[in-house]
């Protein structure tokens, strides 16, 4: 089977060579640390390079990758005092989407956010990240509680899309996710939303309308997966990267379109090499757009958000010559 990852293989192998080489250094005692500061300075060089040329499929194979932090890390290295959140209050607790009351920077918010678990029993229990709704309903209870109390509402987002089963369905998956839409349109406090992986169809908006969107660089948003897409238009799974290209679901297009706000460029690696300095680096731009929505009143912040969401997908017709 082929590996999705093929594309950083230079740059495992120059680190392995790295790892061999320090090894032997410690075992038979020779001086090699002008080899491995000339391999480390390559690898830094070749680290730049291919990420500098990383295409949309990459960069969709990257929001997926199994070491990419997930919510629960940005908790633990950007929040303070979380105290968690649960249940709809009508059916159950989903544990694909995470709630609860924290400290961002000098902010206190309410942060909710997709978990999609990092084995195989946590992924069982978050249904890989596909929330069910209730888990739409338990993330908008929690924002109406967040506007009671004046709090502002941080939106971390990374999902496939919402569970389509049939058990979903029956439950009202579709009307959960249209009422989250629109209750967040209208809700009362600041809210910011960062894409920190996979932003997939209504399962992303279902917590993803807010003031600000924030996207890390190696994530996308999009109405429907490339492997969809490809399997839609061509017929041919297989032409999942010319999808992820047409698609324009990655940070740079997203942000000329005025859908992002602003792009969180990642640790050279990628996030999932460096997730405490991610978390930082979320941190201080979730805080960053904080501090300029407070600055606003209440009906500016929501004209505001009317405004940003009316602009999108504007049809402009040209002059009649």
């Amino acid at each position: 089977m082929s590996n999705p990852f093929d594309f950083l293989a230079p740059l495992v192998e120059l680190e392995t060579t790295i790892s061999e080489l320090e090894n032997r250094s410690v075992n038979s005692q020779l001086d090699v640390s002008r080899e491995v500061r000339s391999l480390r300075d390559k690898l830094v060089q070749e680290t730049r390079r291919l990420f500098a040329s990383l295409t949309p499929w990459q960069r969709v194979q990257l929001s997926r990758h199994p070491q990419r932090p997930q919510t629960t890390d940005y908790i633990d290295h950007m929040v303070e005092d979380f105290v968690p959140l649960a249940g709809d209050r009508a059916f159950g607790d989903d544990e694909a989407i995470i709630c609860g009351l924290g400290t961002i920077g000098d902010h206190r918010c309410l942060v909710v956010g997709q978990q999609k678990g990092k084995d195989v029993h946590e992924r069982r229990r978050c249904n890989f990240g596909m929330p069910h709704p209730e888990g739409y309903r338990k993330a908008m209870s929690k924002m109406r509680l967040a506007e009671k109390f004046g709090l502002s509402v941080v939106c971390l987002v990374n999902t496939p899309g919402a569970f389509p089963g049939v058990d979903a369905e029956e439950r009202g998956q579709s009307i959960a996710i249209a009422e989250n839409i629109r209750d967040m349109a209208m809700l009362r406090t600041p809210i910011v939303i960062a894409v920190i992986g996979e932003g997939g169809s209504g399962g992303a908006l279902g917590i993803g309308i807010g003031d600000r969107m924030l996207m890390l660089e190696n994530s996308y948003f999009s109405v429907i997966s490339p492997e969809g897409c490809a399997a839609i238009l061509w017929k041919d799974g297989n032409k999942k990267d010319l999808a992820a290209e047409r698609l324009s679901l990655t940070a740079g297009p997203l942000k000329k379109f005025g859908i992002v706000d602003e792009i969180i460029e990642e640790p050279a690696g990628g996030a999932h090499r460096q997730p405490v300095a991610t978390a930082h680096l979320m941190r201080d731009a979730v805080t960053r757009q904080l501090v300029e929505l407070k600055k606003l009143s209440t009906e500016a912040l929501l004209d505001a958000r009317y405004q940003k969401y009316r602009a999108i997908g504007q049809v402009v017709e040209a002059a009649a010559v």
